[in-house]
């Protein structure tokens, strides 16, 4: 039989980020809003240590079956200062610009979202 699978749309999956952010006593913003069904999605962790951590989407060899349709995401800085962060996303923006940008103000957003 025939199975349709889909992944589940960035602002979907954006505002489940935000609602549950939002549910254990942190922050959350989304500082860019990207394309509603396909946008990439990067991650902006702000701690009370004042250092950021940025998640980018995983390269999809981290995917286990061609038909895998979860978001997973990588570190791609971590502890560093804010400005080392808005480099990285203002890259990003050039090379895509339906891209979003999430921001999260919690010390562990570990379990919020799947880590390659």
């Amino acid at each position: 039989m025939y199975q349709l699978c889909m992944r589940l749309k960035s602002h979907i999956f954006v505002s489940s980020l935000l609602r549950n952010a939002f549910g254990r006593g942190g922050y959350a913003a989304v500082l860019r809003k990207g394309a509603e069904d396909a946008g990439a999605i990067f991650i902006r962790q702000r701690g009370r240590s004042g250092y950021e951590t940025l998640y980018a989407p995983a390269p999809q060899n981290f995917f286990d079956e061609e038909g895998d349709t979860s978001r997973r995401f990588e570190v791609r800085l971590r502890g560093v200062e804010a400005e080392a962060v808005e480099r990285a996303l203002s890259s990003e923006i050039r090379f895509d610009a339906d891209c979003w940008i999430v921001e999260l103000e919690l010390d562990d957003c570990s379990d919020l979202f799947d880590l390659v």
